[in-house]
């Protein structure tokens, strides 16, 4: 069965499926962790901005975690879940939230090294590349 675009029907539903995906990202918008709820805003203008920024920002986020899983996958290799289970489809909020503790020593005002890397964080870092890779490194 055809639609009047020209649409068939699994092409349909699968867009109509993908919608999750999105509404997933505003969800996680609104969360608390994201603290637009504290923001108050008077002039369009500032509202706009905002949402221009949050909508960049959901962006980012999806294309990370897009990568994340392509290249997890395209490697066979996995990342624990939060239930320490090996998975290939992470999201970016859990691979952020593991990223905690690792910071940027500065020695001597100029000397810059990262501590606090695990396993888990050197497996994020390889599967995205040799330029993350420099910069962790």
């Amino acid at each position: 069965m055809n639609t009047h675009k020209g649409i068939n029907a699994a092409e349909l539903l699968s867009t109509y499926k993908s919608q999750q995906k999105v509404e997933g990202g505003f969800r996680f918008l609104k969360s608390p962790d994201f603290l637009v709820s504290s923001l108050y805003l008077k002039k369009a203008e500032r509202i706009e901005a905002l949402l221009m920024v949050m909508t960049l920002c959901l962006m980012v986020y999806a294309a990370i975690q897009h990568r994340i899983r392509y290249e997890l996958k395209k490697q066979s290799r996995v990342f624990l879940n939060q239930k320490k289970k090996p998975c290939q489809n992470p999201t970016a909020r859990w691979v952020f939230f593991c990223f905690q503790g690792v910071s940027v020593l500065t020695v001597n005002n100029q000397e810059q090294r990262v501590v606090g890397l695990k396993e888990r964080q050197w497996t994020i870092i390889q599967v995205l590349g040799i330029l993350y890779e420099s910069v962790y490194s």
